[in-house]
């Protein structure tokens, strides 16, 4: 009796994520063997940089870890110490954070529809080729990016890891007037999110279904974003303070970043957009609300492919959250900008909703000030095992197709999630190995 025909598909870099990642696939007959998607860029080690640093310096510091979402790092980290040190912020200060995190869903979101997921479904190898077929949508892609990093540069101070976010608020009040300027082209961007969703909802999605262990956060009266209880599609609701009792990362040997388990079982989960979407959708406000019915994907959403639409429909909440945000506070004095803490001794943590996931951060400070230990646990390390369960799951299906099918098919079903490994987009190099029976 010959042995199964083995075939293995290594892809060594990732083509249209943020950041270096690699795929091996290894298939003997109709039994997936091996199914890894690797990281390989070397550990920054942030947990340890930020050790003995001064408080008021860590939310520039842990902005850094991301060009993509810095925001979501300094809300986390603002909020895990501001819980060590006893701080209360004001209901002012609170919306202006959730207007400074709308930017950062709005660019994030739409860099990752229009040039890094729509080529997968539009037959294009990057959205420099889909720019030569549909100027329209790319141009509209990079308007709304624009948009985005407009709110960042308004409440943040910067684009592009944001200078004014402090402990305890803004080292500056951000200023009224260009809050109010935001205002029209919010406008446009809502009108145009909402095209986006009419748009990725008509796309070709791959039949490929599976049940998730959904997980994020959920708000008491709003879209999660600065704040929640964690919660699942299986039951779990618990304070963010618990968390760790209840997920646990880990380290495999095919990748410098660490994997996270949901306990006891030690099983994978999602989270990020669909998991959002599957868990908050009576909280999406009117016209989002609004757009994902009228596009005519089914809740829950139990298809990756269609994540695309999920972080359109997105977008439409966070532009129509900024216009109510920057509406109200438009014409308002912003006072305090900042509350004012006194250093302690004390141990916080907090949870914010990424654009792709939850990101958890927790945080021992002293009374001299400084940064005694941290812990952060970004959405891609938790997403990190769920991708490999899908391709374990996928890839049976596949096995009639040629490599290059097969291939290109792995590689998407990765961009659906949109993995933030760095800021970087890399040409892809494919090797294939095929034996025949003996």
């Amino acid at each position: 009796m010959s042995d199964p025909v083995v075939r293995t598909i290594t892809v060594t870099a990732l083509a249209r994520v943020e950041g270096e990642g690699s795929l091996r696939v290894r298939v003997a007959g109709n039994r997936v063997e091996i199914a890894e998607f690797s990281i390989y860029e070397p550990p920054r080690f942030f947990e340890k940089l930020v050790q003995g640093r001064a408080i008021r310096e860590l939310p520039d510091i842990v902005a850094r870890i991301c060009g993509i979402c810095p925001v979501a790092y300094q809300m986390s980290a603002c909020q895990a110490v501001e819980r060590a040190l006893g701080v209360t912020t004001t209901p002012q200060i609170e919306a202006l954070r959730r207007l400074l995190y709308c930017g950062e869903w709005i660019q994030s979101h739409a860099l990752h529809i229009h040039l890094l997921h729509a080529p997968d479904f539009l037959g294009h190898e990057s959205g420099l080729s889909l720019a030569k077929v549909a100027p329209e949508l790319v141009e509209r892609g990079l308007r709304l990016k624009a948009l985005g990093n407009r709110i960042m540069e308004v409440v943040g101070g910067r684009a592009v890891h944001p200078i004014n976010v402090a402990v305890g608020g803004f080292h500056r009040a951000p200023d009224p007037a260009g809050i109010r300027g935001l205002v029209p082209d919010l406008e446009w961007g809502l009108a145009a999110a909402e095209e986006v969703v009419r748009e990725t909802s008509r796309f070709e999605f791959p039949d490929f279904t599976r049940e998730y262990e959904c997980v994020c956060l959920r708000a008491a009266d709003e879209y999660p974003m600065n704040h929640g209880r964690v919660v699942s599609s299986g039951g779990l609701d618990i304070d963010v303070a618990d968390y760790e009792r209840h997920f646990q990362e880990r380290q495999v040997p095919w990748s410098t970043a660490l994997q996270s388990v949901m306990l006891p079982a030690e099983n994978p989960y999602l989270c990020g957009p669909m998991a959002r979407l599957n868990l908050c959708f009576d909280q999406l406000p009117p016209r989002a609300r609004a757009a994902a019915e009228a596009s005519g994907i089914p809740l829950p959403i139990t298809n990756s492919f269609q994540s695309i639409v999920a972080r359109a429909i997105e977008i439409v909440a966070a532009c129509e959250e900024a216009i109510r945000i920057a509406r109200a506070h438009a014409d308002r004095p912003i006072a305090p900008g900042r509350v004012d803490w006194e250093p302690r001794d004390g141990v916080g943590c907090h949870a914010t909703e990424a654009p792709r996931g939850i990101l958890y951060h927790r945080y021992e400070v002293g009374g001299d000030g400084l940064v005694k230990t941290a812990l952060i646990v970004p959405p891609t390390s938790q997403n990190q095992g769920q991708v490999e369960a899908d391709l374990r799951d996928m890839l049976p299906g596949l096995l009639d197709r040629g490599d290059d099918e097969v291939r290109h098919r792995c590689e998407h079903l990765i961009r659906n999630y949109d993995p933030c490994i760095s800021c970087a987009t890399h040409f892809l190099k494919l090797e294939i190995e095929r034996e025949a029976d003996l």
